[in-house]
C-alpha cells in the first residue's frame, strides 16, 4: 500500500499541476495576485500583530505593525509596481558572423514553478511574505512553512491564506520541526529558508537530493567598525536603537563592536546612556520585547555568564527587571567587553540583548580579524574618513553594508538583501529577487542563410578552414 503523501507535498502538487495548465502568466495575472496577498495582509494585520505578541509573551504592536506588516507591504508593492519592467526580454548580441545575416539572440525570464519558503520565528511575517513577493513577481506559486516557534502566528496566517488566496496559488503548511524537514525534502523548483547556519546546512542537504536550488538567508555576527572619525555619541545611539529592535533578535542584528581602544570607554558610556534612555525600566515597559521563549533567554544569559567566569568585563545597560520582569523573559542589554576568543559569546550568534564590545589598535587589525571568521550577514561602519570608509568597504565582504547607521540596508527594497558564505546565498527584494526566482533562459534564432558550408564548416573540413580557424588565435 502507498504510505499517504504529506501535506508539503500534496500542496506541491497541486500547484505544480496549475503551474503546467496554466502556461506563460501575464503582467497582470502576477500583479492581481501579488495585490490579493496584499489586500489579505491589510484585512488581517490586526490579528497577525495580536498574534505576534502573543508567540513573544508581548512583542510591542508598534515593531510587529513596522517591522512584518509594513516591511512586507513595501516588498508587496515594489514587486506589483515593477514587475512588468523586470519581464521583458533582454536583447543580447548573436553570434558573430551570423549576426551578419539576421540571426538574433535575448533572454526570456519565465518562473520555474513552485517554491517552497521556510520562514524564522523572529520575523515571522516577514521572512515569508517578503520572498513570496518576489517569488510571485517571477510567476511562481508558493506553499509557506511557518516557524514552530511562532505557532500562534502561524495558525493565523494559515487562516488568513486559506480565507484569502487561491489555494492552487498560495497555500501554508504547519506544523513542528519533523514537517519542516519533510518540507526541505520536497522536489521544489525552488526553496528558501531563513534561519540559523546550522539548520541552513541541513536544508541545503535535504535540496540537494532533489537538486533543488535554494536561497538560504541566515545571519552570523555582523560587526560595527567605528573610525577614529566617528562621532561617538551618534553612533552609539544608532547601535543602541539597532540592537534594541526585536531585544537584538534580528538576523542584521549588530554583534560585536570594535572601536579604538581610546574611546571604549566613552562608548561604553554612551551606550548606556541611550539604552537606558530608550527603556527607563523593563518589567512593566510594553515597548520591550521578550525573548521569544526560555531556551533562548537561558542561552544569551549562559554566553555572559560564560565570557565573565573567562575574565570578561560585564557592563549593564539598563538595570536588571524585577522577578516577575524576569519572568516575561525580558533582560537588559549587556555589553561584553573585550571577552576571550574562546568564550561562547565569541563564537556564535548572540541573537538576544548582549553585545560585544572589542578596542583595537589600528583598523587593519580589527578588520583582519573580521575576516579570519565568517563572512556575516551586515557589516556596519561609522567615521567620516572617506579614504577609511572606502577601504573598509574594499578589505571586508558581508552579504551588505550599512554606513553610519545599522540595520538599514535590509530596508532598501529596490536592491538585493541576502548573504554570502555562511550568512547565506541569493537573494530576494527588487529586480534581483525577481531574477532569483526566474529561470534565465537564453535563446537563439537563425537568420535566413546560413553560410556554413560556403565557408567550408562543414565535413569534409578543408586545410583553407583550418587556416582560417588558426588566424583567428589572437592575443
Amino acid at each position: 500500500m502507498t504510505a499517504p503523501l504529506s501535506p508539503a507535498a500534496q500542496h506541491l502538487n497541486t500547484q505544480q499541476a496549475a503551474f503546467r495548465a496554466e502556461g506563460p502568466v501575464p503582467a497582470s495575472v502576477r500583479q492581481q495576485r501579488l495585490q490579493a496577498v496584499i489586500d489579505m495582509l491589510i484585512q488581517h494585520s490586526d490579528a497577525l500583530c495580536a498574534a505576534m505578541g502573543e508567540d513573544f509573551g508581548g512583542r510591542p504592536l508598534v515593531f510587529s505593525l513596522m517591522n512584518d506588516v509594513l516591511g512586507s507591504l513595501s516588498s508587496l508593492k515594489h514587486a506589483r509596481d515593477h514587475l512588468a519592467a523586470w519581464m521583458g526580454d533582454d536583447a543580447r548580441p548573436s553570434v558573430a558572423p551570423f549576426d551578419h545575416f539576421g540571426a538574433t539572440a535575448w533572454v526570456r525570464y519565465q518562473p520555474k514553478g513552485v517554491v517552497g519558503i521556510i520562514g524564522t520565528w523572529n520575523a515571522p511575517v516577514f521572512t515569508l511574505l517578503s520572498p513570496l513577493a518576489s517569488a510571485l513577481a517571477a510567476g511562481n506559486r508558493a506553499v509557506l512553512k511557518p516557524s514552530e516557534v511562532a505557532p500562534r502566528t502561524a495558525q493565523v496566517l494559515a487562516a488568513a491564506v486559506r480565507d484569502c488566496l487561491d489555494p492552487a496559488v498560495v497555500s501554508v503548511v504547519t506544523g513542528d520541526a519533523a514537517v519542516a524537514a519533510d518540507f526541505a525534502a520536497q522536489p521544489w523548483n525552488h526553496l528558501v529558508f531563513t534561519g540559523s547556519t546550522a539548520v541552513g546546512k541541513k536544508v541545503m542537504q535535504a535540496a540537494a537530493h532533489n537538486l533543488v536550488p535554494v536561497t538560504l538567508e541566515l545571519g552570523g555576527k555582523s560587526p560595527v567598525l567605528i573610525g577614529q572619525s566617528a562621532d561617538i555619541r551618534n553612533a552609539a545611539e544608532r547601535i543602541a536603537v539597532g540592537k534594541s529592535l526585536n531585544s537584538g533578535q534580528l538576523c542584521v542584528a549588530p554583534d560585536t563592536v570594535w572601536v579604538h581602544h581610546s574611546q571604549l570607554q566613552a562608548l561604553i558610556a554612551a551606550l548606556q546612556e541611550f539604552y537606558a534612555g530608550l527603556y527607563p525600566e523593563l518589567a512593566s515597559n510594553a515597548d520591550v520585547t521578550p525573548v521569544i521563549n526560555h531556551h533562548h533567554f537561558a542561552r544569551v544569559e549562559s554566553y555572559v555568564a560564560d565570557a565573565g567566569a573567562r575574565g570578561a568585563r560585564v557592563v549593564m545597560a539598563g538595570d536588571w527587571p524585577s522577578a516577575q520582569g524576569a519572568s516575561q523573559r525580558k533582560m537588559p542589554l549587556r555589553l561584553v567587553v573585550n571577552p576571550a576568543a574562546e568564550s561562547d559569546i565569541a563564537q556564535h550568534e548572540i541573537f538576544g540583548p548582549a553585545m560585544v564590545l572589542r578596542s583595537f589598535e589600528q583598523m587593519a587589525d580589527a578588520v583582519q580579524t573580521i575576516n579570519q571568521g565568517e563572512r556575516p550577514l551586515a557589516l556596519y561602519y561609522f567615521g567620516q574618513d572617506a579614504a577609511e570608509q572606502q577601504w573598509v568597504l574594499d578589505h571586508t565582504l558581508s552579504g551588505g553594508v550599512s554606513i553610519n547607521d545599522v540595520t538599514m540596508h535590509p530596508a532598501l527594497h529596490d536592491a538585493p538583501f541576502g548573504g554570502v558564505g555562511a550568512s547565506g546565498m541569493g537573494h530576494y527584494h527588487g529586480r534581483e529577487g525577481f531574477l532569483e526566482f526566474s529561470h534565465q533562459r537564453s535563446v537563439y534564432s537563425a537568420g535566413s542563410h546560413d553560410p556554413r558550408r560556403e565557408w567550408g564548416m562543414l565535413p569534409p573540413y578543408t586545410p583553407a578552414f583550418e587556416h582560417m580557424l588558426r588566424a583567428a588565435l589572437t592575443p
